[in-house]
């Protein structure tokens, strides 16, 4: 088995940064909303190369491979299904490099796109084979730990957490996305998720993109008040929500207000904190000194969980449409 280095960083740190966001960065740099941010692995390793070294440079801990979209599923999109292992392998190896022995490499897993039985064609055998392929090869280009992120549905979840340790011995790190009313688009809660993922054997959980740092806030705290004994909490908030702007997209969640975020998530009891959507090197920065910062002194949230809807069977047709569609998009 291999020795978990992410909690060996936990112990000897405390709290660990992770990164930013990878698609905002290389849009920056010139990729298309049609091409595969996995290709440039190959294609334009320089410019991912950089893009990990801006954010180790701002203070990150955690370097996140550019393989969100890397299984079988999401690459057919564009035509590179055969392509699971290179590109996952080159990009966990390019992460490997800029961070050297002293930085953590996380091999990120996103969804597939496709939706799982009975609401969709995908059979659980065949999602589980697809990150297992993917795990395969983030192992392979040097891998400290596979951050399974931006799940909606706890069959996705169940499926790539066991094709994770199919593929690898690499210890499995998860996150989900609570974008709908605190709940994911698949209708689970954050106590659901934490208290479910603790039970398959997943030691560090939490919320990753989402609406930005005010829901991220309510989510964990949500998270913290049900955690088993042992659970590591982890956030990655939206820097803010999009806005279209002389033909620019651009967030509202400023360096200052990541940096606040930090401070509330610390004062949670989070120790894995990064950022997701819209973040740069910058918003990183910021929130380095933050974390480096002291502690807040009174943060006293008075948030009261709210009781989920009750599901109906249209209800839940209606949101696995929803899901697959945001999937496919991301």
């Amino acid at each position: 088995m291999k020795s978990n280095r992410l909690f060996e960083q936990l112990e000897s740190k405390g709290l660990l940064l992770g990164d930013g966001a990878m698609g905002t960065m290389l849009q920056q740099a010139g990729l298309t909303d049609g091409g595969a941010p996995e290709l440039w692995n190959v294609t334009h390793p320089d410019v991912v190369r950089g893009i990990y070294q801006a954010y180790a440079d701002a203070g990150s801990d955690i370097i996140t491979s550019n393989s969100f979209g890397g299984t079988s599923y999401r690459l057919k999109l564009h035509q590179l299904q055969h392509r699971v292992f290179e590109l996952n392998y080159a990009a966990a190896a390019l992460a490997r490099e800029v961070a050297g022995d002293t930085r953590l490499v996380a091999g990120s897993i996103g969804p597939t796109g496709e939706l799982l039985e009975p609401l969709g064609p995908l059979t659980q055998a065949e999602a589980r084979a697809a990150f297992a392929e993917q795990a395969v090869g983030l192992a392979a280009g040097g891998a400290d730990f596979v951050l399974i992120e931006t799940m909606s549905s706890l069959d996705e979840v169940q499926a790539a957490v066991e094709g994770a340790r199919e593929g690898s011995d690499l210890p499995v790190v998860v996150t989900m996305t609570f974008d709908t009313n605190f709940r994911t688009m698949m209708g689970v809660s954050p106590a659901q998720a934490v208290q479910t993922l603790a039970g398959w054997g997943v030691q560090v959980i939490g919320a990753n993109c989402g609406n930005g740092p005010a829901e991220t806030e309510r989510v964990m705290w949500e998270m913290a008040q049900a955690r088993p004994a042992g659970v590591v909490l982890m956030a990655q908030s939206n820097a803010g929500l999009p806005h279209w702007h002389e033909g620019e997209i651009s967030y509202d969640g400023t360096p200052p207000v990541m940096a606040g975020y930090t401070q509330r998530m610390r004062a949670l009891g989070v120790q894995v904190i990064g950022a997701c959507c819209g973040s740069t090197p910058e918003h990183l920065a910021a929130m380095r000194g933050a974390m480096d910062g002291p502690a807040l002194a009174d943060y006293a949230p008075d948030f009261v969980t709210a009781a989920p809807k009750p599901a109906t069977a249209a209800t839940d047709r209606r949101e696995a449409r929803r899901a697959a569609r945001a999937q496919a998009a991301d």
